[in-house]
């Protein structure tokens, strides 16, 4: 059996800018290929995300229902949001997020997993956290809740019944699928976790 040859270099030979939005960015990329050739890749930036498994001491998970316009439909997913605060730590950007969005605070905070959502064409890199000893708190100040957040329906669901609605195809965003099936693994082999800082 021949060993691996030597990892190639994929290195940017030329980069265009497409788009400047107010969320994501959109560039071209010419890249050099093994054999000698380039190829174009299309690369949207993002800022990345954080979601959070919030569960509470009965073992149920809190899950939101909210419209998506690209889909177009509601899709039940975790407390999440981007990590769009210049400096803020992704911890902080999920404590935030499970303030603002479900009025929620934790004592305690792992993270489960980190993923990159569509690799292919986007950096986005999701981090989603485990909230447990959940208490009641108010929304930080200065938020407003607005657009589709406003018509937001939240949910506590036993994490045995999540986990089956993943399998049943009602719940279908990425993080929410990846954060309830890490979560119930988690619970089940008590899987070491890394600290709440790593990425």
């Amino acid at each position: 059996m021949s060993t691996d040859p030597a990892q190639h270099e994929y290195r940017v030979l030329a980069s265009e800018p497409i788009h400047e939005g107010r969320v994501i960015s959109l560039r071209r990329d010419t890249v050099a290929m093994p054999g000698g050739g380039d190829s174009d890749r299309e690369v949207v930036r993002h800022p990345g995300a954080v979601a959070v498994v919030a569960l509470d001491d009965q073992d149920r998970v809190v899950l939101l229902r909210q419209y998506r316009h690209p889909v177009g439909k509601y899709l039940w997913e975790l407390p999440a949001g981007l990590r769009d605060a210049d400096g803020e730590p992704p911890l902080e950007t999920a404590k935030r997020e499970l303030a603002e969005e479900v009025e929620l605070s934790a004592e305690r905070w792992s993270l489960l997993t980190t993923h990159y959502s569509s690799p292919g064409f986007a950096d986005e890199m999701v981090l989603i956290y485990l909230a447990e000893g959940l208490s009641a708190t108010g929304r930080p100040d200065g938020f407003e809740v607005e657009h589709e957040e406003l018509d937001m329906t939240v949910e506590r669901v036993p994490l045995t019944e999540a986990v089956q609605r993943v399998f049943d195809g009602d719940i279908q965003n990425a993080s929410a699928v990846i954060g309830l099936l890490a979560a119930a693994q988690a619970r089940a082999t008590s899987a070491r976790l890394r600290p709440v800082d790593a990425t």
